[in-house]
């Protein structure tokens, strides 16, 4: 049996207002996820990436509500998604954090997160969540 892990869905920003960092870089707002109370975006950002959930053209984000629901297959990538992205454009040629989403009974599961193009291993993860309650929260972004 698997720990159940608990996810949220939290608009941020990359930067507050007061982080030095700012100057210079592209401040954007996005939906974070935040498991079992922690932030994927914080717990990665040393690869300066941002999650592909809530910024970019509303086609855009219907395709990776789309990937993360699993109707739709990534052409290249197939079962593998892109979860953060470049922070500039969320092109996937400038780079991304990609992870492998299988539904497994009534869990769906991240694990064996990337660093693409490289096809480094990140270790994070694996991380399980109940299908319902994950339905439920991707879908309320539609």
């Amino acid at each position: 049996m698997h720990n159940i892990n608990h996810l949220q869905l939290q608009s941020t920003q990359r930067y507050d207002e007061f982080d030095p960092q700012q100057e210079g870089n592209k401040n954007v707002t996005f939906i974070d996820f935040v498991i079992d109370g922690q932030s994927l975006y914080t717990m990665l950002k040393q690869y300066d990436r941002i999650p592909a959930l809530g910024w970019g053209g509303e086609e855009y984000q219907k395709q990776i509500l789309d990937y993360l629901l699993l109707e739709q297959m990534h052409p290249d990538l197939y079962y593998r998604y892109p979860l953060l992205v470049c922070p500039w454009c969320g092109d996937e040629e400038c780079g991304f954090i990609s992870v492998l989403i299988e539904k497994e009974a009534d869990l769906i599961v991240w694990r064996d997160f990337k660093l693409e193009p490289d096809n480094r291993t990140i270790p994070i993860g694996p991380f399980y969540f109940e299908w319902e309650q994950y339905n439920k929260l991707m879908s309320k972004n539609r």
